[in-house]
């Protein structure tokens, strides 16, 4: 999943405190987001569970995206998790793969 556009919803539990975001490199993004490695909303809080992403053409495609997203409601993105994933599961071991060995950092963005 290197170098895909992505636009991702992370959340602390079901119906918690979300954050909406948009990279380049999910694996990348995403651990950065687990370990707390940067300073910011997702350290702050806590929150770290991937529970939704969409796959882009384009930056800019996933870019305009978040920002739609970033203007929901609550009940809106909570709808559309629970569209892809109903029971608001931790969709990071799905995303590595069962073969990647986790605790190392992967390749920066």
């Amino acid at each position: 999943m290197d170098k895909q556009s992505v636009t991702y919803i992370l959340a602390t539990e079901r119906n918690g405190t979300s954050y909406v975001g948009v990279t380049s490199n999910l694996i990348a993004r995403i651990w950065q987001h687990r370990e707390h490695v940067v300073d910011g909303f997702t350290k702050k809080h806590g929150v770290k569970k991937l529970v939704w992403y969409e796959l882009h053409e384009t930056m800019e495609s996933a870019i305009t995206r978040e920002k739609r997203l970033r203007k929901w409601n609550r009940a809106w993105k909570v709808r559309l998790i629970e569209t892809f994933n109903p029971y608001w599961n931790d969709l990071w071991p799905n995303v590595i793969g069962p073969s990647q060995v986790t605790g190392f950092p992967p390749a920066r963005e």
